[in-house]
């Protein structure tokens, strides 16, 4: 089924008694817009992350695209199918018109909290969880879509041993077509929120390449790429280069180094044009040149 034939074809949904279908075991995390559990299947015994939406919040969020046929957030997950996209099991309504959706549950930490707490396992890894990152963004793209909310804390490390990341949350992703690219949507973190999206520009998928870059060197430096009073939209506006990231990191490859500031160029048409083209670009690097 292709993207705009799964858009016509939304089915209606009668009511799930959660209560009945999962066993919630614990609150692993509540979000802005979202409650997350860690809870088990009742009809399959599987473990699964289950998030259920606010019903206000997410109305006003999807009011913004009345009459627009926006898919919803569990509808967007159910077309993304790749491992570095959280996989989406399910989703509905619940029987009191919430949203829910059930996903496969995550037991790791977020990259935020990885970069924060300088995490040994970031050693020798950081090229590796950018192009897995980079990855994730450009299967994403692929479908058809703009994530919108590209930061640490969206890329969790779903297999410690093995170092494999997944990318998570599409609770603010839009389709990649002309009518949802319109100026006026600011959605996402502050700190990571692309120009265009703070002067209220049309936007397209190198929203995702700009906040991705932020992401990419934080992972390599453990800080934002603009001076500290310098972070949030105030900063995302202005049109001065950041600080240099070999200034923290002098031994970084300079292909590395290049392309990560490529794509924190304020103007779109001078910023790396999509994470194909960036993996392209660094793929010469090796993991010990990092």
């Amino acid at each position: 089924m292709g993207l705009f034939d799964f858009f016509k074809a939304k089915v209606a949904n009668t009511g799930v008694d959660i209560s009945k279908r999962y066993a919630l075991l614990r609150e692993a995390v509540s979000g802005t817009m979202s409650k997350f559990y860690k809870a088990r299947d009742l009809r399959t015994g599987r473990i699964v992350g289950l998030k259920i939406l606010d019903r206000g919040k997410t109305a006003a969020f999807e009011d913004r695209f009345r009459g627009m046929k926006k898919p919803t957030e569990g509808e967007i997950g159910m077309l993304l199918k790749h491992p570095r996209l959280v996989e989406t099991l399910e989703h509905g309504t619940t029987i009191d018109g919430s949203q829910y959706i059930a996903m496969e549950f995550i037991d790791g930490p977020d990259f935020n909290s990885l970069i924060v707490g300088r995490d040994p396992v970031l050693d020798g890894n950081r090229l590796h969880f950018i192009r897995q990152a980079a990855e994730a963004i450009a299967a994403m793209h692929a479908a058809g879509f703009i994530h919108r909310d590209i930061s640490p804390r969206n890329f969790l490390l779903a297999d410690r041993p093995k170092k494999d990341l997944k990318l998570i949350d599409f609770g603010v992703s839009l389709p990649n077509l002309p009518l949802f690219q319109q100026p006026g949507v600011r959605t996402g973190n502050p700190n990571y929120m692309a120009p265009e999206i703070v002067r209220r520009k049309s936007t397209d998928q190198r929203v995702d390449v700009f906040a991705f870059g932020i992401s990419a060197y934080e992972i390599c430096t453990g800080d934002l790429p603009w001076p500290h009073g310098m972070t949030g939209m105030a900063a995302m506006s202005h049109d001065k280069p950041c600080i240099d990231i070999c200034q923290h990191r002098p031994k970084l490859h300079p292909e590395l180094a290049k392309a990560i500031h490529s794509c924190l160029e304020a103007e779109p048409a001078r910023r790396c044009a999509t994470m194909e083209k960036f993996l392209q670009t660094i793929r010469r690097v090796n993991q010990d040149e990092v």
